[in-house]
């Protein structure tokens, strides 16, 4: 059980590492950006505001002249602690005025949903060395249950930001979200869809309360939210920010579109693997459709941690 919680935390610092590196290049791509809305509310020094019309100036200076090297001027650490400051009093601004709604809901459950799928097979190779496709939708690198799981944790903690909530009520509540996501998702697939994606128990997993909740991985779900309070959630949504342009609603409409088929597809692909077992025809000609291209030996081997209608 120690091993298991080692290797979370490992996968845990792996994540908030991934993400670190994401956040601070998506910082870099909208430095510019970022420092006007500093700048235009008043929240940086007027020493550090005259320095960044100065290095504005140089740049200009450069473009028209045609030179490419960068303004040889430069903010000092102390002078970039109170940038960072000040942007992080604007992100905060944003936020405490945020109403979460379709757009931020997509896209991450898309982010976590990838993300998701990346960590759980490092971490298998981790402690197990498998390697294996443990994804869940028939199109694309998705793990479902992730992107849920992202969508949750994100809403929970946004509303336990607002409500000022402390750090042990944000673990506890982490846990317990997690968990009943895990039970209801597990429940859900070996009851309807006649697929057992993990079993706690037949695996050995120690600690293990059903077939589909250990106590292991309800830490691994507290210590996830709390870091997803701290540290992902905030940032993740003040750089996904709002559909303020016609290209970001268009994108992600789209995105919606083909994550909705995805999952309607992978759902018609269990239904029509267990329909074949027990054998029963296809009755028009779209599950004919499904049955010439998602076939028993396509399933298996593109869920390959699953066990399907009793066999792997």
């Amino acid at each position: 059980m120690l091993f298991s919680i080692i290797s979370l935390v490992v996968v845990i610092l792996v994540a908030v590492f991934v993400f670190w590196c994401i956040s601070a290049f998506w910082s870099w791509l909208g430095r510019g950006k970022q420092l006007k809305r500093v700048y235009d509310q008043d929240l940086v020094s007027a020493d550090i505001k005259l320095k960044l019309q100065q290095i504005d100036a140089i740049k200009a200076e450069r473009k028209l002249s045609g030179r490419k090297r960068r303004p040889s001027m430069r903010l000092n650490k102390q002078q970039m602690d109170e940038v960072r400051k000040a942007e992080r009093q604007v992100r905060d601004e944003f936020l405490n005025h945020l109403k979460l709604g379709w757009y931020q809901i997509v896209m991450v459950f898309f982010i976590g949903s990838v993300l998701g799928l990346l960590l759980e097979e490092v971490w298998m190779f981790i402690t197990a060395g498998v390697t294996e496709s443990r994804v869940g939708l028939v199109w694309g690198p998705f793990s479902p249950l992730y992107g849920v799981g992202a969508v949750l944790l994100t809403i929970v903690t946004f509303r336990l930001r607002q409500a000022h909530a402390s750090g042990l009520v944000v673990f506890v509540v982490s846990m317990l979200v997690g968990g009943l996501l895990e039970q209801l998702t597990g429940w859900g697939m070996e009851t309807f869809l006649g697929a057992v994606s993990w079993d706690y128990i037949a695996g050995g997993v120690p600690g293990a309360i059903t077939k589909w909740v250990a106590v292991p991985f309800l830490f691994f779900w507290g210590a996830l939210g709390y870091v997803w309070y701290k540290l992902i959630m905030p940032d993740l949504l003040w750089a996904l920010g709002i559909p303020t342009t016609r290209r970001k609603a268009i994108f992600v409409t789209l995105l919606s579109i083909y994550l909705i088929a995805d999952i309607f597809m992978t759902i018609m692909c269990f239904e029509r693997r267990a329909a074949r077992d027990a054998g029963i025809p296809p009755a028009n000609a779209f599950e004919e459709w499904v049955d010439e291209n998602f076939n028993n030996n396509f399933m298996s081997e593109h869920f390959q941690n699953m066990v399907i209608g009793g066999q792997g």
